[in-house]
């Protein structure tokens, strides 16, 4: 389900360099879905993720391309969670990494995929809050952050240890200071986003991501996708242009909206 990053392209292109301008146009043209990570991409990245929210500038951008386009939020979040932090309504939403889609009328539930692992983290409670370990269980994930660790490398451990041995129905994969546990059944962003392109008939897509659990999307980029990762701290990242960090992500918007403004205006 989950992509490795054993194959080593070359180095990202920046989305303002010309190559990337030209991709955006062609792209916007076919009036995307345009689909966002949220941590890192939407909202910096935070000591406290409780504490993580779009700002109000950023969402005046989202909201004026959502009441043009079919927009979306793909974050290892819960739904709910999400909901809490935009200050706009994006069209879609979906959580725990692509699992947790509010729309299909009978959801599949795997949080019984993780009933060891409840299990081993009840019995190590003291140990991982020792260790400056927070665990989060999203009932179709769970989340083990440790930046607020006083030895991020000892928590690290603790928690790779804990991980060990719990069979082939659950995956694992780090991102930025939290190493993430998924079923292997369930959808990943990838799968997400082409379910969303389905239902919302876009002929395109641009997605925005910045960690290990948006290379799903990269890899599988089709030709009529523009993919985009904000920062250039994995230099085997699959995604076809980048952004320095953060800070660009709302420069990227204004630009978004400009050739929208180009695009609609009369010939």
């Amino acid at each position: 389900m989950h992509v490795s990053s054993d194959t080593v392209q070359s180095e990202m292109k920046h989305l303002f360099a010309p190559e990337g301008e030209a991709a955006l146009i062609a792209t916007m043209a076919l009036r995307p879905l345009l689909a966002f990570d949220f941590d890192g991409t939407l909202a910096p990245i935070v000591a406290r993720p409780d504490d993580a929210r779009v700002s109000q500038a950023v969402a005046r951008r989202l909201d004026r391309l959502a009441a043009t386009l079919p927009l979306a939020i793909i974050s290892g979040r819960k739904v709910a969670d999400v909901r809490t932090r935009l200050a706009f309504e994006p069209r879609y939403i979906i959580g725990n990494h692509g699992a947790e889609d509010p729309s299909v009328a009978v959801p599949v539930d795997r949080s019984r995929t993780f009933d060891a692992l409840r299990e081993r983290l009840r019995e190590h409670a003291i140990e991982l809050e020792a260790a400056g370990v927070g665990v989060e269980d999203k009932q179709q994930s769970f989340a083990l952050h440790y930046r607020l660790s006083r030895d991020r490398e000892k928590a690290y451990r603790l928690i790779t240890h804990l991980l060990s041995g719990l069979g082939p129905e659950v995956e694992m994969f780090g991102g930025k200071m939290v190493v993430n546990v998924v079923a292997a059944a369930s959808p990943d962003k990838a799968d997400a986003l082409a379910q969303l392109l389905r239902r919302s008939g876009a002929r395109g897509a641009v997605f925005v991501g910045d960690d290990f659990n948006d290379e799903p999307v990269f890899a599988r980029a089709q030709t009529s996708w523009l993919t985009v990762r904000v920062g250039r701290d994995d230099p085997t990242s699959r995604a076809m242009f980048c952004l320095d960090n953060f800070a660009e992500v709302a420069s990227m918007l204004d630009r978004m909206l400009a050739v929208l403004d180009d695009l609609n205006a009369p010939v």
